[in-house]
């Protein structure tokens, strides 16, 4: 079984066409980990889980963060793969199905595989304003350096892995907002876990939850997250 899991804030005008295209991958378990919307999100989940068999709903009253929403979402996966896609829609399922195949590529032999938006070869449709492709490249190389992360692209919002690797550090990761994918990468990174980059075809979205203004509280944490790391 496949397990995916959705972050859902304020998706209501995407869910729903996320979900329907996921359930055409084979054996899957699309858990929405819906994290306190006030558009229409939850009410729309709640239908689609009634629906499906296999759709299921993770609630929370109040916002706890992308990461938040993932790590609810992963402690109760069923899946011997687990992973997660942002529902905004940035994202095609064919690139998900691309990750997972890459997953399961007995001569690969990987731990994880992540998606990139700026490997060569990677097809932007729609491009990011400037100033956000200037702020999400500076990031990058910022986090490359504190984390000594060999990745050129952290955020990008589609990720799978093997189950038991998540099961592994799951409870180590302290993260709840955005800044998750960082720890999360380079807690499996210092595991010696084996980590593929892939190229994908992204899109901008403008009504992204993720907002620029989010950067320096990302920074602030992942820096707090390393010094405590040398304690």
């Amino acid at each position: 079984m496949i397990s995916i899991v959705i972050p859902a804030y304020n998706v209501a005008e995407h869910l729903k066409n996320v979900i329907t295209a996921l359930l055409d991958i084979k054996n899957v378990e699309i858990i929405i980990a819906e994290d306190g919307s006030l558009d229409g999100t939850k009410e729309i989940a709640e239908e689609l889980a009634k629906k499906y068999e296999n759709v299921i709903l993770t609630g929370s009253s109040k916002r706890s963060g992308k990461g938040g929403a993932i790590k609810r979402g992963f402690e109760i996966s069923k899946g011997d793969v687990v992973g997660f896609l942002d529902a905004d829609e940035s994202i095609g399922i064919k690139d998900l199905k691309n990750l997972l195949d890459a997953l399961a590529d007995a001569d690969a032999n990987v731990d994880a595989v992540i998606a990139s938006r700026w490997l060569k070869t990677s097809k932007i449709t729609k491009k990011q304003p400037l100033r956000r492709r200037v702020a999400s490249r500076v990031f990058n190389i910022l986090i490359r350096l504190i984390f000594n992360l060999p990745f050129k692209d952290t955020q990008c919002g589609v990720k799978v892995f093997k189950k038991e690797v998540i099961k592994a550090i799951l409870s180590e990761i302290k993260a709840n907002g955005f800044e998750f994918d960082v720890e999360l990468l380079w807690k499996l990174k210092k595991r010696g876990y084996k980590i593929k980059e892939v190229p994908i075809t992204w899109k901008h979205e403008e009504r992204s939850s993720f907002k620029l203004s989010y950067a320096p509280q990302m920074l602030l944490s992942l820096l707090k997250i390393r010094v405590a790391s040398w304690k």
